[in-house]
């Protein structure tokens, strides 16, 4: 077989497979039936219809759109997509001609992509059931109750290079010259010499320890320093405390959303694993003398889903920014940080 015809019979091979495996999971009334209620053919192809949900769930598959997007039908978009759906179907319907999903091959690839639909629809039923919004408010609640509170400051700061050039800083500060000039005349961090010097509010064990030890007792009003960091000599003036502000639910929610989907999958695939019987026949891999092995602190490849159970022990760590972790304090991101060329 020529690379070209090698690469049309997987093409019309793949398009079987999906086309077979979509009609084996419909259950609304065989192939034509309506997926969705609400759902709208917009197009047919042979004796076959396409609905929008079909457009939509191949915009979903590109990464056209989010999974529960909208995708207006008289869009651009979904005629482009309309016309890939097209064909798809056009190249099924051949390969079916072609007694292509007879071929053992084709049939295995059948199979494998009947078991992905099937899978999916199963987890997708448990998500929706399990992650709603009681479920995540009582998470939320929860995370709030468990979660350990602490002061948060605000300050600004000035960095220069040598000891000398911080004392002459600090003089000028003392005598009445604006923080915030001064910092946009003289300070060397590029992060905050723009914004006069502004660090926002942060908590002290996010910051290097410098800052910790420096304004540990340090009052709203303050001046503090000079001292002496991993690129320069800082002065800092504290603005104000105040106790440590939790992450809103709207912040939370990505994360939390995503936490209880893992969660979930996460129960289903012990259970399963549980009550039947699986057997690895591959051998245990081969050490090689001198290749790279991981990290003892590298989590397990297997591993489909964070461990934590956060509701029974310690809070979750929830970033605005990140993806739910390890129990740890919750954190929350503040508007500036010393840069590289500023503070360690």
């Amino acid at each position: 077989m020529t690379p070209t015809a090698h690469r049309a019979f997987a093409v019309l091979a793949a398009a079987a497979a999906v086309a077979l495996a979509l009609s084996a999971c419909s259950d609304r009334g065989g192939p034509n039936g309506r997926p969705e209620p609400g759902d709208k053919v917009v197009a047919k192809v042979g004796d076959e219809v396409i609905w929008t949900s079909d457009v939509k769930r191949e915009a979903v598959a590109q990464g056209v759109i989010s999974e529960g997007e909208p995708l207006d039908p008289a869009s651009t978009q979904f005629r482009s997509t309309l016309d890939e759906v097209i064909d798809q179907k056009l190249l099924a319907r051949e390969a079916l001609r072609m007694k292509l999903d007879k071929d053992p091959r084709a049939a295995r690839r059948v199979q494998a992509a009947r078991e992905k639909v099937l899978g999916d629809v199963l987890v997708e039923g448990r998500v929706d059931k399990a992650v709603n919004e009681t479920a995540i408010r009582s998470l939320y609640a929860e995370q709030q109750r468990l979660a350990k509170t602490g002061e948060e400051i605000r300050a600004r700061q000035i960095v220069v290079a040598t000891q000398a050039d911080a004392d002459g800083v600090k003089k000028l500060l003392t005598t009445g010259a604006s923080f915030e000039a001064v910092a946009m005349q003289r300070s060397t961090d590029q992060n905050t010499r723009f914004n006069g010097g502004d660090l926002g509010y942060f908590t002290l064990d996010a910051m290097p320890e410098p800052y910790g030890v420096a304004l540990k007792a340090a009052k709203p009003g303050d001046l503090v320093g000079p001292f002496e960091t991993a690129a320069g000599f800082v002065v800092i003036k504290v603005e104000d405390r105040r106790p440590e502000q939790p992450i809103s639910l709207d912040e939370a929610r990505p994360q939390i959303v995503r936490f209880l989907t893992y969660d979930e999958i996460r129960t289903l695939l012990a259970k399963l694993r549980a009550a039947t019987r699986v057997e690895i026949t591959l051998p245990p891999p081969v050490k090689v003398p001198g290749a790279a092995t991981e990290p003892a602190s590298a989590p397990p490849a297997a591993a489909p889903a964070p461990s934590s159970a956060p509701v029974s022990g310690a809070p979750l760590r929830l970033n605005p920014q990140g993806a739910p972790s390890a129990p740890a304090a919750p954190t929350k991101t503040t508007p500036a940080r010393p840069s590289q060329t500023g503070a360690h």
